[in-house]
């Protein structure tokens, strides 16, 4: 079940930055290419309306961050100074590391539970009875944003649910390091696949 978590968060990660990443070069691309005065092509492109482009990305970069700080709690790769609780003694430095990830947790388990009243109070609670076919009438829509047109309750939505799945990979990583000690840490010199295929080309010259 981790391990399907795992690979949804990455997979979510991955997807948000190249979506994003595309959609800039083709807004950029665009926006250059109706500046050149080719009769047909430039009226075509001018009529091609590119404006949502820049709120897509903003909101794709948003969720990214947030739940790529989950994954960055889960993986060690957020940066800490620990120079001072790593001269400590085995005992309190233990103690140090396991308040900060509680700290952690509940600093982040309560942006999830304020961000989740508003977004529910900002329209979430309109989509869902809408959704559900109840009576809307005494019912907030909540506001939308500009280009796009979405609720903007479905964009704030990465608030609570990055923050709870932070908390959540707070909590993980210290039950672990209470049962084994140990922190997960990431080598920022190690690129994921390369050492794979060093030693297959090895393995590939030994034969040969």
């Amino acid at each position: 079940m981790m391990k399907i978590l795992d690979h949804l968060e990455e997979w979510l990660i991955a997807f948000l930055m190249g979506a994003a990443t595309l959609i800039v070069f083709i807004a950029v691309l665009h926006r250059y290419s109706a500046g050149f005065a080719i009769p047909g092509l430039q009226d075509w492109l001018l009529g091609i309306n590119m404006t949502w482009a820049q709120e897509l990305t903003i909101i794709m970069f948003v969720w990214m961050a947030k739940f790529g700080a989950a994954y960055g709690v889960r993986t060690g790769i957020h940066v800490g100074v620990d120079v001072i609780i790593n001269r400590m003694g085995t005992a309190n430095r233990n103690k140090f590391i396991i308040f900060g990830l509680a700290a952690g947790a509940l600093f982040t388990g309560v942006v999830a539970i304020m961000g989740a009243t508003f977004v529910w109070d900002n329209g979430a609670h309109y989509g869902l009875a809408e959704l559900l076919g109840m009576n809307v009438d005494d019912l907030i829509e909540g506001p939308t944003t500009p280009d796009l047109e979405w609720p903007t309750w479905i964009v704030y939505s990465a608030i609570p649910l990055g923050s709870s799945l932070m908390c959540f990979r707070f909590l993980q990583v210290l039950a672990a390091f209470v049962r084994t000690g140990e922190l997960p840490h990431h080598d920022h010199g190690h690129v994921d696949g390369l050492d794979d295929d060093a030693e297959e080309a090895t393995q590939k010259g030994d034969k040969a």
